[in-house]
């Protein structure tokens, strides 16, 4: 048996697919079953149970896996030892929220092009939910999502700070936000899936306010396009809201207590430990900053 072959059979039994795991080895999934179909002709007994739609490991594959995930632990290990950091390469898919995409992001793909010069860096946006699903599934090989770390491969990385604000046309005479707006208005905000949904729902919970007409929108830019139209009480980052309240654009509301800041953190599968994760969350310790203003507010 060959390594190749140890990591095709791995990544193929804990990817949601073949094709994802074919993807993270940059390969084509009938290369990936090549290599899988000579390791079980090696081993003379099938890993995986192809007869239904999606295919599941053996009694043999479930004795295999550990086993194979200790020796390419051990691979790399001693490739770690042996490398440059300079020598990372490949290509690292990642994933984070619309308000790192649109803050620091830039910052942190040019950090990886000047360290890593042989790395393509592939960002997928998207809310945290979703990408938590692509993390585990192994679409992902890291991504910057909202929450507090809870295990080790969850690391802390920054927080978001958010404000209240709303058009001119809503709050005209109101530099305060009264529970009243929010029940003659709609409550323009992200989806439930969104990491935001915790301090909302903290803040509406503390003043009473368990259930409001809501509008709901993916997207940080629609979300901030609709509050401008008066169509509704919202929040944006602070950099923002500032941004277009300097503007007249839009009015800020003070609001007891204040919402509270939004921890993000850095995180990889438990047992991914390739260089790549530790070398990206450095650099994304180096370059994360929420506060950032939009360029194209």
């Amino acid at each position: 048996m060959t390594l190749k072959q140890l990591e095709a059979f791995y990544w193929a039994a804990t990817c949601a697919s073949f094709a994802i795991a074919a993807e993270r080895l940059h390969l084509s999934v009938s290369s990936l079953s090549k290599r899988i179909s000579e390791l079980e002709s090696g081993l003379a007994q099938p890993l995986f149970d192809r007869r239904s739609q999606r295919a599941r490991l053996t009694p043999a594959g479930e004795r295999l896996l550990p086993r194979a995930q200790a020796l390419l632990q051990q691979a790399q290990d001693l490739r770690a030892a042996m490398a440059r950091p300079a020598e990372i390469e490949g290509v690292c898919r990642f994933g984070v929220g619309e308000l790192t995409a649109l803050t620091w992001l830039p910052k942190l793909v040019a950090a990886a092009r000047k360290h890593y010069p042989r790395l393509r860096m592939e960002p997928y946006v998207d809310v945290g939910g979703e990408l938590r699903r692509r993390l585990q599934n192994g679409a992902l090989d890291f991504a910057v999502i909202a929450g507090d770390p809870a295990s080790p491969s969850i690391r802390p990385l920054g927080a978001a700070r958010y404000t209240w604000c709303a058009a001119p046309s809503l709050a005209a005479d109101a530099s305060r936000l009264a529970p009243d707006l929010l029940r003659r208005h709609p409550l323009i905000t992200l989806p439930r899936e969104a990491g935001t949904t915790r301090i909302l729902d903290n803040w509406l919970t503390r003043n009473g306010l368990a259930t409001v007409q809501s509008l709901t929108c993916n997207s940080w830019g629609a979300v901030a396009g609709l509050l401008l139209e008066g169509m509704g009480i919202g929040f944006l980052p602070v950099s923002w809201a500032t941004a277009l309240s300097q503007r007249g654009a839009l009015r800020i509301l003070r609001a007891r207590p204040a919402l509270s800041d939004l921890p993000y953190a850095y995180s990889h599968r438990d047992d991914d430990t390739r260089p790549l994760i530790d070398a990206m969350y450095a650099l994304a310790r180096r370059t994360v900053d929420f506060s950032m203003a939009v360029r194209l507010l």
